[in-house]
């Protein structure tokens, strides 16, 4: 248990860790009165409209990357997130009082869930590599998994929350709770001792200093077929609110605080994943096969279960397998990269495992719309497979991996 959550250790880090996971219920909370709000009060069970949120939410990631990568390598991470964060929250509590008020419309949504991506394209790469300055290098794998644990417990408590709050009072004031709840992420950010947290080498400005950052990919095999697998689960595989919301409205006809519980169950799986991740002393490149098999193998036995409660149990098996490859790949990524190049190294996977929900997020709303849901959960079993393919050309190519019997065994050999 100790190994577990060596990183709480740090002063630095609980306070860190406290707020986020303040702020992480409040998104939670957003994300599930959002989708309900597209899917049943702004259109027809739309899920084309849903997947195009998504689009308008994510594509930022790419267009924005030369910006964002530049800025969480060059600028100070701490007073960069008080800025998002703040900015974040500001949206939230708009969206909230035109929802209240009974003005919003499906456009404003667009809007809004566009200038949210704006600004999650600067907050996240950032967020993710100002782990390393909390913990150092020696417990950054742990710290990452730890943030895991947090983000999907509260995956967990913040859709059940919201389908209470749209049940009781009106999906507005799920908006404005996540607006406030960046209060806490704040103040966090304000009580950290600054002259504990562990600095690193900054990039030096240049010209080209972001196009060094796809060189550096380029020239790693290792990045390129982590990217490469990100992209495909990440574009065509992780668009779980399309998935459950169209099984949750068209096949199981359930109301929000179904929908809501549907959401809380796969996060059981999340967190289970991430507490396995945080128990590992580091990362391992093969856990990314294991990842992406398994989540194809959620997917298939989802689009396959014929009630409400099979279908909820199969989403925790994708829950898990979904965590350990986003932790394996996160980790991965930080740990296989050095220091001075790691922001824009981040920021380039994240453009490419979100930046491609502009592409894969209405392509499964179409599929879900013109074939059903269960055929839209075909399309992630699909891309989770493809991935687990990506991984092992690659370490048959560059890590000369072999498979044999010894005796009665089966043994992967590689070097």
């Amino acid at each position: 248990m100790t190994r577990i959550f060596r990183s709480l250790v740090n002063f630095n880090y609980r306070v860190w860790v406290t707020g986020a996971f303040v702020s992480n219920i409040g998104t939670w909370v957003q994300r599930a009165a959002q989708d309900w709000l597209v899917l049943t009060e702004l259109t027809q069970h739309s899920a084309t409209s849903l997947g195009i949120v998504m689009a308008l939410q994510f594509g930022p990631h790419i267009l924005l990357l030369p910006l964002t990568g530049f800025a969480a390598d060059h600028l100070d991470r701490r007073k960069l997130l008080m800025f998002t964060q703040a900015s974040m929250g500001a949206l939230a509590l708009v969206l909230g009082l035109l929802t209240v008020l009974g003005q919003v419309q499906l456009r404003h949504v667009y809007v809004f869930a566009f200038l949210l991506g704006c600004v999650t394209a600067f907050d996240s790469p950032a967020r993710q590599t100002f782990v390393a300055e909390l913990v150092g290098e020696a417990d950054l794998s742990n710290a990452v998994a730890l943030n895991s644990t947090s983000f999907n417990t509260a995956r967990m408590v913040g859709p059940a929350i919201a389908g209470v709050l749209i049940a009781s009072v009106g999906t507005g004031w799920a908006f404005v709770i996540n607006a406030g709840s960046f209060v806490a992420v704040l103040c966090s950010l304000g009580l950290l001792r600054v002259q504990e947290l562990h600095r690193f080498e900054r990039a030096i400005r240049t010209r080209g200093s972001f196009a060094e950052g796809f060189k550096y990919v380029w020239h790693r095999p290792d990045l390129m077929a982590i990217l490469v697998m990100a992209f495909l689960i990440g574009t065509f595989g992780m668009n779980f609110s399309i998935y459950i919301s169209t099984m949750a409205v068209k096949v199981f006809h359930a109301d929000a605080s179904g929908y809501g519980l549907l959401v809380s169950i796969m996060a059981v799986g999340t967190v289970s994943g991430a507490l396995l991740a945080a128990r590992r002393a580091a990362p391992r490149i093969e856990l990314l096969f294991v990842g992406a098999a398994a989540f194809g193998v959620g997917c298939t036995l989802a689009a396959l279960m014929p009630s409400y409660w099979s279908f909820a149990a199969s989403l925790v098996v994708i829950g898990v397998s979904a965590l350990t490859f986003s932790n394996s790949t996160s980790s991965l990524v930080q740990l296989l990269t050095e220091p001075r190049m790691r922001g824009r190294v981040t920021a380039i996977r994240l453009s490419i495992a979100l930046g491609g929900t502009p592409i894969g997020a209405p392509l499964v709303g179409w599929v879900a719309d013109r074939f059903g849901p269960r055929w839209a959960l075909g399309v992630g079993a699909a891309a989770g497979f493809a991935a687990a393919a990506v991984l092992v050309r690659y370490l048959t190519k560059h890590r000369k991996l072999r498979i044999d019997w010894e005796g009665a065994r089966l043994r992967v050999h590689m070097d």
